[in-house]
Parts: C-alpha cells; sequence; structure tokens
C-alpha cells in the first residue's frame, strides 16, 4: 500500500486499509451530543428531561415563587375574618374628695380586689365588607399560582437554551476531538515513514505547524463546554466548582483542557423535530401563556380592590360594652343596709364621621389601578403576539438555514474534502491541501452544529412565546 494511502486513511480515521476503495470514507461524527468526552472526574451524566425534572424541585426562583401562593393564602386567613373584638381590664388605683373650698381628705389607695372595670369592644361591619375581602384575597391567590407557572415557564426556557447551548458547545468539542485524534494518526504514520526514510523530515515538520489551529480548536471548544454547563448547573441550583469524585486516568484527559465537571449534559444534538402544529394554532393560544394569565387575573383582582372600595360607604359602627365595680368610702351615711361597693354597666355606640372624602379618595385610587391593570394586560397580550410573531420568523429562518447546512453545504464540504484526497492520493496535491480542505470541512461541520443550536433554540422559543407544551426539543 502506498504512503498516500496510508496518510489518507490515516486522516479519515479508519487506519490501515487493505483497499483505496475504503479510503475514501469521509470523516463523520455520530450521534453528536452522546459520545463520552475524556473528564478528569466522574461527572454525572444528565439530559434535559432529567434537568427540567430538577429544575420544577429544585430551581430558587420557582421556589420563591410557591412561597408567593403561601403567602396569598395566608392573606386570604387573614381577610375572611371578622374584625377581633377587643377586651379591656382595669381598676381605680386611687382617690381623694374635694371639700367646697378646695381642700383634700379622705385620700385613700385601692388594690385590684377593691375596684375593677371590665369592656369589651366590638366592630360590626356594613356593606358586607368581609365578604368582599375574602373575594380580594381569593383572586391574589390566582394571582400567585399564574406567577409560579410564568416563573416556571421562563426557567424552562432559560435552562433549555443553556442546555442546547452546552449540546452545541459538546458536539463541536467532539468535533475537535475527532479531528485531532485523526492528525495524531497521520503524525505517527508521517514518523514511521521519516524514520524508515521514506520521507523527508521536512514533511513532517509542516504538517506539525499545520495542526496547531485544530489544538486551538480543541482548547476554545472546551471551554465554551465548561461555560454552558456551568450556566446549566446554575438554573438547577447546583454548585458548578463543587469537589467531583476522581475517575480513573484516560489516555486523552490530560490532552484536552477539561476540569473536573459536576455534570456532563447529553442528547441528540443531530435531530431535526417539527412543531407538528400549524401556526394559526399556536397564535389561537398565546392568550393563555402564563405571563397573559397573570395580567388577566391582577385586573381581575384590581376590580375586587375597587368593590372592595366602594363598600367603605357603609359606615362600620363601632359598639362598647362595659361593667365597673367600684367599693364604697365607708363614711358615707349609714343606711338600712349597709352598701359597700357600687356596680356600673356601660353600652356605647360610635360612627366614624366626616369619612365621605376619604372613601371618594380611596375608591378613586382602587379605580385608577383597576385602570391600570386593565391596560397592562391588553399591553401583555400584545407583547405575547408580537413575541410569538418574532418567534415564529426565528423558527422558518433557523429551519431553513439548517435545512441548507444538511441538504447541501455540508455534503459539498465533504465531497470537497474527497476530491482534494483523491487528488492527493493520484499525486495532483500536496498534504497540506488536504489538510486545508480538512479545515473546511470542520468549520461547515460546527456551522452546522451552530445551525442545529439555532434550530433547537427556536423550537424552544416558540414554546416560551406560545406557552404550548411539546413544541420544545426532546433530547
Amino acid at each position: 500500500m502506498s504512503l498516500r494511502v496510508l496518510v489518507a486513511a490515516s486522516l479519515l480515521g479508519v487506519g490501515a486499509l487493505p483497499g483505496i476503495s475504503q479510503a475514501q470514507t469521509t470523516p463523520r461524527i455520530a450521534s453528536a451530543g452522546m459520545q463520552p468526552l475524556p473528564l478528569p472526574g466522574q461527572a454525572r451524566v444528565l439530559t434535559l428531561g432529567e434537568a427540567e425534572r430538577l429544575l420544577i424541585e429544585r430551581n430558587l426562583t420557582v421556589i420563591a415563587a410557591q412561597r408567593g401562593i403561601d403567602v396569598a393564602r395566608a392573606q386570604r386567613l387573614v381577610a375572611s375574618s371578622i374584625p377581633p373584638m377587643e377586651l379591656s381590664v382595669g381598676n381605680m388605683i386611687g382617690e381623694f374628695n374635694e371639700t367646697r373650698y378646695a381642700g383634700l381628705r379622705g385620700s385613700r389607695f385601692h388594690g385590684p380586689n377593691n375596684n375593677v372595670n371590665v369592656g369589651l369592644t366590638a366592630v360590626i361591619e356594613l356593606g358586607g365588607k368581609r365578604e368582599l375581602r375574602t373575594r380580594y384575597a381569593t383572586e391574589n391567590i390566582a394571582v400567585a399560582e399564574a406567577q409560579v407557572l410564568d416563573a416556571l415557564r421562563n426557567q424552562i426556557f432559560n435552562l433549555r437554551q443553556n442546555f442546547i447551548a452546552a449540546l452545541a458547545a459538546r458536539a463541536n468539542l467532539e468535533v475537535a476531538i475527532a479531528n485531532r485524534g485523526s492528525l495524531d494518526r497521520t503524525e505517527n504514520l508521517l514518523r514511521r515513514q521519516v524514520r524508515d526514510g521514506a520521507l523527508p523530515e521536512g514533511d513532517l515538520l509542516r504538517f506539525q505547524a499545520s495542526r496547531l489551529p485544530f489544538e486551538a480548536e480543541v482548547t476554545s471548544a472546551a471551554q465554551a463546554y465548561v461555560a454552558a454547563v456551568a450556566q446549566v448547573a446554575v438554573g438547577l441550583a447546583l454548585d458548578a466548582a463543587a469537589p467531583v469524585p476522581a475517575a480513573a486516568p484516560s489516555r486523552d484527559a490530560t490532552r484536552v483542557p477539561l476540569p473536573a465537571m459536576a455534570i456532563d449534559v447529553r442528547g441528540r444534538f443531530d435531530t431535526m423535530p417539527d412543531i407538528g402544529v400549524s401556526r394559526g394554532t399556536l397564535g389561537d393560544a398565546v392568550q393563555s401563556r402564563p405571563d397573559v394569565v397573570v395580567a388577566s387575573r391582577q385586573a381581575s383582582a384590581a376590580g375586587a380592590n375597587t368593590t372592595l372600595a366602594e363598600s367603605q360607604r357603609w359606615r362600620d359602627v363601632t359598639v362598647n360594652g362595659g361593667w365597673t365595680r367600684t367599693r364604697l368610702s365607708q363614711d358615707l351615711p349609714e343606711a338600712t343596709q349597709p352598701l359597700i361597693a357600687n356596680h356600673q354597666f356601660t353600652m356605647n355606640l360610635s360612627v366614624p364621621l366626616f369619612t365621605s372624602r376619604i372613601t371618594r379618595g380611596n375608591i378613586g385610587v382602587a379605580q385608577g389601578e383597576q385602570s391600570a391593570s386593565e391596560a397592562q394586560a391588553r399591553n401583555a397580550l400584545l407583547q405575547a403576539r408580537a413575541d410569538f410573531a418574532t418567534a415564529w420568523s426565528a423558527y422558518e429562518q433557523a429551519r431553513a438555514l439548517l435545512r441548507l447546512y444538511t441538504g447541501g453545504a455540508l455534503t459539498r464540504a465533504e465531497q470537497a474534502y474527497r476530491s482534494s484526497e483523491q487528488a492527493y492520493l493520484a499525486g495532483g496535491r500536496n498534504l497540506l491541501d488536504v489538510l486545508d480542505a480538512l479545515r473546511t470541512l470542520n468549520e461547515t461541520r460546527v456551522a452546522a452544529n451552530n445551525a442545529r443550536s439555532a434550530y433547537l433554540t427556536a423550537l424552544a422559543q416558540l414554546e416560551f412565546a406560545t406557552g404550548v407544551d411539546g413544541v420544545a426539543p426532546r433530547l
């Protein structure tokens, strides 16, 4: 077998082949996003489905939003309660008598057993205020529940964006590692040929110099993958810098600049799913998007608050009842039956006066807040429609670009590489031409990965914009 055939076979990653027909096989990266990486530690393998389940359990933003429901329910408990009655207890601690000429006599102090007064105060609400407060608090619970769904929607979308970006970085790293593996095999072959005297040493040196860009691509791809995985960890409330159990060292681990990582994302990055639903159906579903529902429920709650403010036209009545026992002075004139104490029972009713201006002001505030909430609800729906229009356009453009790469551009780059390889075998090209064709193929594969990332992100964006489950890719 000739040297050119051996070199071409090594570049293609197929080793020493029995015939030239196999040497013409184009190097392919199978199952992008699923290949094992030479990590120095035992990272937790994580798929998108598992990450989404973890997010629901661990995401701090979602947990904080869930606590908002607890707060709203507690507020309804308070709002549905009647105004508490007030009990008062006291006593007279001392007394003195005053004479006509401003003299004082008969001063004494009293213990709690000698004088005591007990009072009870209750507020009687009119106009159905307690029922209206309860309704307003119930509306706020519905708002808090919708806010949890909106927080979950936002965090799931952020997770999917970061996960897809991590898969894209991983696929690019897989391409870079595979390219370097092919170059390693070629360099080993050239070393043997130089040692055997079949090739001048200058060819080996030129080859070694030409592979430096491929080494730089491994470094940049590895750093991009580490950064993307760290963002995935943040959404799952995981410590990206936590110590990782050591793993058995691999031959490639020392050559790939990857630190010990807490998680290693996996997924079928080369998939191209279809949404399976029409544009009109997605457009109609926008009004059920969680943030639109939040704005609508806030407007409804503002309406309940206006009704509650209007009920203040009914003035509440405060009822005070009391009992007082006072031990009488023993120097009073004697009676047939000596008196030792005096008991008094009291009843008072009080109604607030001059409250009309305050009531009108509170109603005006509530009506203004209601009008603002209704305007915000309309604006939220219009913004959601705009988000959908943008997301649909991005989806169509990303789909067209991905089809361009998978249906033509990538194929042409592979054909150009095969043509350069065949010309090299026939003696019409040198080794650097083949390496240049491999570099072009590598750049095209990276661009195809970016196109796949853009398409998968566009699907996630489309689900985020419409709130329709199942549109985002299942990797």
